[in-house]
């Protein structure tokens, strides 16, 4: 993680505390060569990463439906708040394709990355691939449809874009009128 990505990480977090209604803001530091998230406890051990901070913010709150609603929720939330740190954090330019095609076929018959309902999984992989999504043309983001269409639900969910600007979606070919 470089210096940057950490700053992005911070802000994150903040974010993600405003979006869940925390009112008293965390401590945070980044710890070692990779410059890892880490949250400084008041009442007990540190915990360090962004999916582990993550996580803790959300049962803080008391919103356990952000993490998943059944067994295999929770498990496909995970997957993806996995998948947000190993494969899309730093990830090489040359992959970006594959990452986007790869989760432009998973989002096909989705609302949401875990289904019908909104979760962690989807603030953490909108605030992982905005950087991404900022930068495609008009074409790619038609070429990767159900990935806009997810991006683009989720930068208008209440309280979720704090620390980024709106990306514009272009809707004419995502959602067509009865009147052709």
């Amino acid at each position: 993680m470089t210096v940057q990505s950490a700053k992005m990480a911070l802000r994150e977090l903040s974010s993600l505390e405003k979006s869940l209604g925390l009112k008293k803001p965390n401590k945070y530091s980044t710890q070692g060569d990779k410059k890892i998230p880490v949250l400084q406890n008041s009442n007990g051990p540190s915990l360090s990463g962004i999916v582990t901070i993550a996580t803790h913010l959300v049962q803080e709150a008391r919103r356990p439906e952000l993490l998943g609603s059944s067994a295999e929720e929770r498990a496909v939330v995970q997957q993806w708040l996995e998948y947000r740190v190993t494969k899309l954090d730093n990830c090489p330019k040359e992959e970006i394709k594959t990452i986007l095609k790869d989760l432009n076929l998973y989002l096909e018959d989705k609302v949401y990355l875990a289904g019908n309902n909104f979760t962690l999984a989807d603030t953490l992989m909108y605030y992982g691939i905005h950087h991404i999504m900022v930068d495609l043309t008009v074409q790619e983001k038609e070429k990767w449809a159900n990935v806009s269409r997810w991006f683009d639900h989720v930068q208008h969910y209440p309280g979720v874009r704090h620390h980024l600007p709106p990306v514009v979606v272009l809707r004419n070919r995502f959602y067509t009128s009865g009147h052709h």
